[in-house]
């Protein structure tokens, strides 16, 4: 019998959830006949139930239900409150106080609920905003990679909101083999730019490790031009990287130049792929640039939050960036990206880095 009772209460839930009209108006039935027994209760001894405790009903229908169903639930209960109020008296001044206050908290929540831009009640507009960061997030997810390899990322949101217009989406082929990672960064930044990462993200993740770096570069171009919106472009860096032999490719797009770590003159150069951002016009112009990474060697990948400021420009960025850089990794290639991301002060654009190191162990499990 309980495990029934929970089995129903848990469907409930998850209709109300949807925020479909069904599981709309059972909340709303819920509340009504929640205030109707407080209207009873209130008519029976009001020092019980005054008019200031119907304001708990207002608040829990601004939480629960969308505009048009708390639009019925607050007039239900205003008219029970103040119907409650008259039948037990005379209208006094403290009541006069009580009234007015209860008419402005109606007209506060109405307004409230009819600037939500989903149409829904704010817990679940956060649960939506919940699950975009974590698909986003799980779009990012790097595969494991063979012994001697290592790959990690760090990424703060603008203002510290958890949602950002950075995003990285990677793929390892079936013989993990080789290794494939876009790194890419919308027009936008922090909450406004998490719908259009996501969408990109999904056709992004869609064609990794199918086609060419090229052929890869000029679909995501169709992809954004196709959207014919003046902000949906994107500065964007994608490497390919043979895990046997360590022979990488770096395509770029607008991005900030790739960095190189080289364990033998310990130091960090600046790679030469340039390029156009994408979503601009129909054929970008994009450089490759390749190379082999050695024992101990390492990539480093970041979007221009990370290099740039309303005080300092891209070349003065990129030369903080290698002198913190070269700190971070000198004490070993784990946690070197937080090491980093970590010194980088909280701005208005969103920041992200991905490094991507060849141990010592690579060649000697591969020799």
């Amino acid at each position: 019998m309980s495990s029934s009772a929970s089995r129903y209460v848990r469907e409930r839930v998850r209709s109300w959830r949807t925020g479909s009209s069904a599981g709309q108006r059972e909340v709303l039935g819920l509340l009504m006949a929640g205030v109707a027994l407080s209207f009873v209760v209130s008519v029976a001894d009001y020092d019980v139930v005054p008019l200031t405790s119907y304001f708990v009903w207002l608040i829990l229908g601004m939480l629960l239900l969308r505009f048009r169903y708390l639009a019925v639930m607050t007039t239900w209960t205003a008219v029970a409150a103040v119907a409650a109020m008259l039948i037990d008296g005379p209208v006094t001044g403290p009541r006069s106080a009580a009234l007015v206050t209860l008419g402005i908290a109606v007209v506060l929540i109405l307004f409230q609920s009819s600037r939500q831009r989903s149409g829904l009640p704010s817990p679940l507009s956060e649960a939506l905003l919940h699950e975009l960061r974590v698909r986003l997030q799980a779009q990012g997810t790097i595969p494991l990679l063979p012994t001697g390899w290592h790959v990690e990322s760090a990424m703060i949101a603008s203002h510290g909101v958890g949602y950002a217009g950075d995003f990285l989406v990677a793929d390892l082929d079936d013989d993990g083999h080789r290794l494939e990672m876009v790194l890419v960064d919308v027009c936008g930044k922090g909450l406004g730019a998490g719908p259009q990462a996501l969408q990109f993200a999904g056709a992004l993740g869609g064609l990794i490790g199918s086609m060419p770096p090229a052929d890869l570069m000029a679909a995501a171009n169709r992809f954004l031009l196709r959207r014919r919106l003046d902000d949906s472009f994107a500065t964007a860096v994608h490497v390919r990287v043979d895990l046997d032999d360590g022979r990488y490719s770096i395509t770029s797009a607008g991005h900030p130049p790739a960095l190189r770590w080289e364990a033998d003159t310990d130091e960090w150069h600046i790679d030469n792929a340039r390029g156009m951002a994408i979503g601009v016009v129909p054929d970008p112009d994009l450089t490759v640039s390749e190379g082999v990474l050695r024992e101990g060697d390492a990539l480093l990948f970041y979007t221009d939050g990370v290099v740039e400021s309303r005080t300092s420009d891209l070349d003065t960025g990129i030369d903080w960036l290698r002198l913190v850089a070269r700190e971070a990794i000198r004490e070993g290639a784990v946690g070197s990206t937080r090491r980093m991301i970590a010194q980088i002060e909280r701005g208005d654009d969103d920041r992200a880095v991905l490094l991507l190191s060849r141990t010592e162990r690579a060649s000697k499990a591969r020799g």
